[in-house]
């Protein structure tokens, strides 16, 4: 089931997702200083590519104070936006039967995409 979730989801508008992460995390790297977060958006990216059977868990090694001023960093510089578009995209397939399971992967998407340093995807 998992499988052919993924298949409808990047035929859907799952595969642009992950490109556009991907390119974001792309220029993020390409800065010192943006390398953290543009490993997140590797993340999302993947995350975004075949979010079925993947689970957003707390990672074992909490960062602790750093995590927490990358988050708010992270929320106020483009965070916020982005997680606010998967919650649109997410109620907005809430409201079909058939669209429900994806709805649940844009929540998914969007609560790592609010706070993604501190979570690990599995």
């Amino acid at each position: 089931m998992s499988l052919l979730g993924n298949l409808i989801w990047l035929i859907f508008g799952g595969l642009i997702t992950a490109i556009e992460y991907f390119v974001a995390s792309f220029f993020l790297m390409i800065t010192i200083i943006g390398i953290p977060f543009g490993l997140q958006t590797l993340k999302l990216g993947l995350l975004a590519l075949w979010p079925f059977s993947q689970r957003v868990v707390p990672s074992s090694s909490n960062g602790g104070c750093l995590s927490t001023i990358m988050n708010i960093i992270w929320i106020l510089v483009g965070g916020i936006w982005i997680s606010a578009t998967h919650l649109i995209f997410g109620v907005l397939l809430a409201i079909t039967i058939i669209g429900i399971p994806f709805a649940r992967q844009h929540f998914k998407l969007a609560g790592l995409a609010l706070t993604p340093f501190g979570y690990r995807v599995e």
